[in-house]
């Protein structure tokens, strides 16, 4: 993988709770310098102005809100320039057997904007039957992406994970990797997409960077 596709494969995130505008704007500088995409707060939306592509978040980061709330949530993202949604499943459905509640609450994101939905199925909280289940209703629901981990539970994205959910849709690998190397693991394992804080650390270490 070259350096171009390599670095178009990394969402430079900030999401914590803390997030300044100042954050926002420097993860963009970062982007537009380094040629990624960034991944922000829906809140920060209409204040960011780039030609990178831009990831925000629904339902984030429990995934609980009512179904209506987040489609509401995806269609303002859309309309203050959001590229692409990253949505929490909600876990508890999932959890609790109920799939048909898990895939219709991820249709109801999924039909609200011509973005493409990434659904974070949140895997530290999962057992593999769980995830099983979870990327079924994902790709039932027609979403683009599933995604390992909001940052926010204890653990982050395994090869093991991404193996398993590459079985059904294109994986983001979120949460926990750090460096070029565990970012490249996680390609070899069948991710396409690479969430991190540390972007720059990542597509630093690229052997043509």
């Amino acid at each position: 993988m070259n350096y171009d596709e390599f670095a178009a494969s990394i969402d430079h995130t900030v999401l914590g709770p803390e997030t300044t505008l100042a954050d926002v704007q420097s993860v963009v500088d970062d982007a537009e310098e380094y040629g990624m995409n960034v991944c922000i707060p829906p809140c920060f939306l209409p204040d960011v102005d780039t030609d990178v592509t831009v990831a925000t978040v629904v339902g984030f980061p429990h995934g609980q809100n009512a179904p209506v709330a987040k489609r509401e949530e995806a269609e303002q993202a859309w309309r203050d320039g959001a590229d692409e949604l990253d949505m929490v499943v909600n876990v508890g459905r999932l959890k609790a057997g109920d799939d048909d509640a898990v895939r219709d609450d991820i249709e109801e994101v999924v039909a609200s904007t011509p973005c493409p939905v990434k659904v974070i199925i949140e895997t530290a909280l999962l057992t593999d039957e769980e995830k099983h289940r979870a990327c079924r209703a994902a790709a039932d629901a027609d979403a683009a992406m599933v995604k390992t981990s909001t940052g926010f539970a204890d653990g982050g994205a395994t090869i093991a994970d991404v193996e398993l959910m590459s079985e059904y849709l294109p994986v983001k690998a979120s949460g926990g990797v750090g460096d070029y190397e565990e970012a490249m693991a996680m390609h070899e394992a069948g991710a396409v997409r690479i969430g991190a804080s540390s972007g720059v650390d990542i597509v630093s270490g690229h052997p043509d960077a």
